[in-house]
């Protein structure tokens, strides 16, 4: 369908399963966990939440299955275009926002940081890639990441390469072939954990390609699973399926990860998924999983710019384990809340004024058009 004849209703989203939603909020506050826990123990055995990089790759299926759901039926009426202009305004302010704030930090570090070893144009190039999401792994103190200001936008980058591919590709494929790929993808993605030994890899230059591996076979499985319709029925809440959502993330690290990370990746997040999507949710829990998948993408885009001060405060003041535990756990209290507001006074605006823009030019489309 052309924009001269797109109706803004097509615009409108679809009503959450508030479950995932929630899920969503538990996977992003293991992802701050991690990132706070990694920087302070270099021994991932040591870590009791040595797997909470696992939470991108739930990550990755639950978009699958959240795009499956949202847009099958609508991407031929409102066209690549326009499923694009939605994505890009549903994601990328944040992806924004978390180059800025990691901009500032990498500048005004109270602890640390060298950002006089860096020219004005390095620094304004490292920053234009990560705003453009244009990989450039090229500071060495920041292990290569492939978006040193915000290292989580990693994840953003292959989210975008996975809408392209489903715009173009995914979304007009039968079950039959789409189950074909998602088989190919779980091949490559052992292949992955066989030789680098684990699937933690994606998000720094030297693993850039793993990350092709993992979104590839969860955003398949997760549109998978909701093109099947494997849809579970089940009792066991918002709670009961945040505990065993946990459980993935706390798993003992060690000497099996080529095997057992796959076996998470491969068939327990789809589960999870499946039975998130056909819970039922008590009332009593309901605001909580809607903040809750309303926080997890603002303070997972966010909240890196602080671990990358923690690291510098942890190497230079070295606090004892009481200290460092009570920083930790403020620390991921404020990022909670310095979330929050981001989300009020910058997210939710900018969004809304772009998606009423949006409405006001197809409006004015349609007027034209009918004359």
């Amino acid at each position: 369908m052309s924009v001269k004849n797109l109706s803004p209703d097509i615009l409108k989203t679809k009503q959450h399963f508030d479950i995932l939603d929630g899920l969503r909020g538990v996977a992003a506050l293991a992802v701050v966990t991690f990132h706070f826990m990694e920087m302070a123990i270099s021994d991932y055995s040591q870590n009791f939440i040595a797997h909470g990089f696992l939470a991108v790759d739930f990550f990755f299926c639950l978009s699958g299955f959240v795009i499956g759901y949202a847009y099958d039926d609508r991407i031929g009426k409102m066209g690549v275009v326009e499923f694009f202009k939605s994505r890009i305004i549903r994601l990328h302010p944040l992806v924004i926002l978390g180059s800025v704030l990691g901009l500032l930090t990498f500048l005004f570090d109270p602890f640390g940081g060298h950002p006089e070893l860096y020219s004005t144009g390095k620094i304004i190039l490292i920053f234009l890639s990560s705003i453009f999401l244009i990989p450039y792994p090229s500071m060495t103190e920041r292990a290569f990441n492939l978006f040193s200001f915000n290292a989580p936008a990693w994840s953003l980058f292959w989210e975008y390469v996975a809408n392209i591919v489903y715009a173009f590709v995914l979304y007009r494929i039968s079950r039959r072939y789409l189950l074909l790929l998602t088989i190919i993808s779980a091949v490559g993605l052992c292949f992955v954990a066989y030789h680098a030994g684990n699937v933690m890899g994606g998000w720094g230059g030297d693993t850039f390609w793993q990350g092709s591996a993992r979104i590839a076979y969860s955003f398949l499985a997760g549109l998978l699973v909701y093109r099947s319709n494997w849809i579970i029925k089940n009792k066991l809440g918002f709670g009961g399926i945040a505990i065993l959502l946990a459980l993935a993330f706390v798993m003992p690290f060690g000497k099996w990860n080529s095997i057992t990370e796959p076996l998470v990746v491969l068939f327990y997040f789809p589960l999870l998924v499946a039975l998130g999507a056909g819970a039922t949710l008590t009332q009593g829990l309901k605001k909580l999983c809607v903040f809750s998948g309303k926080i997890s993408y603002p303070l997972y885009m966010t909240h890196y710019a602080v671990i990358w001060a923690f690291l510098n405060y942890y190497t230079s003041h070295k606090p004892a384990t009481p200290q460092l535990a009570l920083i930790i756990i403020i620390g991921v209290i404020l990022l909670i809340g310095v979330a929050y507001l981001f989300m009020v006074f910058y997210d939710i605006p900018v969004r809304k004024y772009l998606t009423n823009k949006r409405k006001q030019e197809l409006n004015k489309t349609a007027v034209l058009q009918e004359k």
